[in-house]
């Protein structure tokens, strides 16, 4: 989301570290720099020039200028602002405390994510904190809203409200509120209807429906899309209804990160929640300090780990690892490999959480291989292996012209897609080989260049 931002950041901050001493021109000019990127993200400009005041404050000084690394000093001062403008550091907590069942009430516009994220976190809720929920769709509005709802909840596996056509919002809160109570659920998510823009019947709907149920929270969902418009839409909802949390949707979208750089700043309500992609379990509690690494190009590795431990089967890991380490890999590991990598979420999501993400993306675009990192790649690769015979899997070596035209034709591919998806796992075999030769020792001395293929560099 934040790559056009991150990439102008990370070449104005490059050019200070470059630099063994930095007068105060210097920094006021790298702060201009930053000033326009900022913009240019569609960040609201008071929040701009807040920030600005801010860094300026403290990167003007002796503090930075004498310092030994001055390029470096001012990176971690807009590093710090950064964080305090997304929220301070730490994630901040869904607030369960009240009796059960404790209602949770989502609000926003119509085309916002909503409903989809009312799934989204009533899955969280059953499987990291062991919740009972139920989902209850106040959204009489919008046709096979309700429906859209129930569906979500037999994914993931919580509890719906039953559909009683036309009753009212306030009607299916009191129902809902009951039910929860009756049969003892210790969370209600309430859904509510949504508009195409801001008007006086659907606040009043929202107000009447709050004041009814009394929520511990109220989550106002937006769609990072939509930009300075999301942060006014913020600020009108809040004004209205004192929203205690922001979920961000669509935060994998290539928009400019303007809003969530300005959300917490307009409206006071900090960011809880970012949703990337359909899947019911692509929601993420917002860390302001890892946000602010991945946009000042230092990635998210602890994010990284932690949806790897999350998602990725340790056991299948552990046994991929030993045959890795034996020389025995095959194409059927390698298709295990890219279904573990799958779950994970699209490759461009995973680059954008490594350091120097746009600087690795900017490598693949130069040497061409930008194209291949599409999120449908990993379900190619799968159907080009699953068209082939066990035996080919185990013996790559055997697949030659005939069946390379057989296993193309039955997953629907090109013999290219069949002999690019050969290169790369002959690519990976080559390097495992490599690396159990080397050894541990070996590899710390002589880096990571000396297990590419030859004639090849990384980036």
């Amino acid at each position: 989301m934040f790559e056009a931002l991150s990439g102008k950041l990370t070449g104005v901050f490059d050019r200070l570290r470059t630099r063994g001493r930095l007068s105060e021109t210097d920094v006021l000019e790298a702060l201009r720099e930053v000033r326009l990127a900022l913009l240019d993200a569609d960040v609201a400009l008071p929040v701009v020039r807040d920030f600005i005041t801010k860094v300026r404050e403290r990167a003007v000084g002796a503090e930075v200028i004498d310092s030994v690394s001055p390029g470096q000093q001012v990176v971690k001062i807009v590093n710090d602002v950064l964080v305090d403008a997304l929220g301070g550091a730490g994630a901040v907590a869904l607030n369960l405390n009240a009796a059960s069942p404790v209602p949770i009430l989502m609000v926003g516009l119509q085309g916002s994510g909503k409903t989809t994220t009312s799934g989204k976190l009533a899955l969280r809720l059953l499987k990291r904190d062991r919740k009972k929920v139920l989902l209850a769709s106040l959204d009489t509005q919008r046709p096979a809203a309700q429906l859209q709802l129930e569906t979500l909840a037999k994914q993931a596996g919580v509890g719906s409200l039953p559909i009683i056509p036309g009753q009212t919002p306030l009607e299916i809160a009191a129902r809902a509120m009951d039910t929860g109570r009756r049969e003892v659920y210790d969370v209600v998510i309430l859904d509510t209807a949504g508009r195409l823009s801001i008007d006086e019947a659907l606040m009043a709907e929202v107000q009447a429906i709050r004041a009814a149920t009394n929520p511990a929270e109220t989550l106002l969902v937006v769609d990072a899309m939509t930009g300075q418009d999301a942060v006014n839409t913020a600020k009108a909802f809040n004004d209205a209804l004192g929203v205690t949390g922001i979920v961000l949707t669509r935060m994998d979208g290539d928009a400019r990160g303007g809003a969530a750089l300005s959300m917490r700043a307009i409206t006071g309500a900090p960011i809880k929640f970012s949703g990337s992609g359909e899947k019911l379990d692509a929601l993420e509690e917002f860390h302001p300090e890892r946000v602010a690494g991945r946009i000042l190009g230092q990635g998210d590795v602890v994010g990284l780990v932690e949806r790897a431990a999350e998602l990725v089967d340790e056991e299948e890991a552990e046994k991929l690892a030993r045959k890795m380490a034996k020389g025995t890999f095959d194409l059927e590991d390698f298709a295990t490999q890219l279904k573990q990598l799958n779950k994970m979420g699209s490759i461009q999501s995973i680059i954008g959480m490594l350091p120097g993400a746009g600087k690795i993306q900017a490598a693949l675009d130069a040497s061409g291989k930008g194209a291949q990192l599409d999120p449908k790649m990993l379900k190619r690769q799968q159907a080009i292996i699953s068209s082939m015979t066990r035996a080919e899997r185990k013996n790559p070596d055997m697949i030659k012209a005939s069946r390379k035209k057989r296993i193309a034709a039955g997953c629907g591919m090109t013999v290219q897609d069949v002999n690019r998806l050969l290169k790369q796992f002959d690519d990976m075999s080559t390097m495992m080989k490599r690396m159990t030769k080397m050894g541990q020792k070996g590899l710390m001395r002589q880096g990571l260049g000396a297990l590419m293929p030859q004639g090849r560099r990384p980036f």
